[in-house]
């Protein structure tokens, strides 16, 4: 048997966004913000791909967003409604293993290693959750799969919104190498400016 592990990173695809658009047709393709009042001190819980053209996402202050986006739409959060969601999500995921690893509301890593599930192929797995995610909530996730959870969540992002990406064990160094910095995780915009200052722009510039 081999030892290497599976392991996918399931992570919505901005998750209470995509949940108010789902909801609402009238939000459907349009600058959403779900966060606090534009006029007050409220901050940006999530924001919908369409703002996220503007610049806006999550954290940044509602006041400066509204600058960025005059038209958006504000809404505020329906947390009772993700947390519901979030459980229908995670039921679906216990159909593949009990491994499950919660990391957020709209996150979590599955280990799917000995899975008879689509004849052990964890990509194959990786893409019916997202499926089965889709036919019973109408919303899109993304998927990282990889070998251990740092690569898999790397791996997410890759192909955001909808869609997987899978770094295997011989590909890891030259996706690693050429990976921007700002792609790994923990790397804010801070140490990102000052490892471009200094010539580094990519993984391998790093090592």
């Amino acid at each position: 048997m081999s030892s290497i592990r599976k392991i996918i990173h399931l992570d919505m695809d901005a998750f209470f966004a995509s949940v108010e658009q789902r909801d609402n047709p009238a939000y459907r393709g349009k600058p959403l913000v779900v966060g606090g009042d534009p006029n007050g001190r409220g901050v940006v819980a999530a924001a919908s791909y369409e703002i996220r053209a503007f610049g806006v996402h999550s954290a940044m202050s509602c006041y400066e967003a509204k600058k960025r986006c005059p038209h958006a739409i504000f809404v505020r959060p329906r947390f009772d409604v993700y947390r519901g969601i979030s459980t229908q999500i995670r039921d679906i995921m216990g159909r593949l293993t009990d491994l499950v690893e919660p990391l957020s509301l709209d996150e979590a890593y599955l280990d799917v290693t000995g899975q008879p599930h689509c004849g052990g192929s964890a990509t194959l797995m990786a893409n019916w959750l997202r499926q089965a995610i889709f036919d019973e909530t109408g919303l899109t996730a993304s998927a990282g799969v990889s070998f251990n959870k740092m690569l898999a969540k790397i791996a997410s992002d890759v192909n955001k919104p909808n869609g997987i990406a899978v770094i295997t064990p011989d590909m890891a160094d030259e996706f690693l190498s050429e990976l921007p910095i700002e792609r790994f995780f923990g790397i804010g915009k801070a140490s990102t400016k000052r490892l471009h200052e200094m010539g580094v722009s990519t993984g391998g510039q790093a090592s």
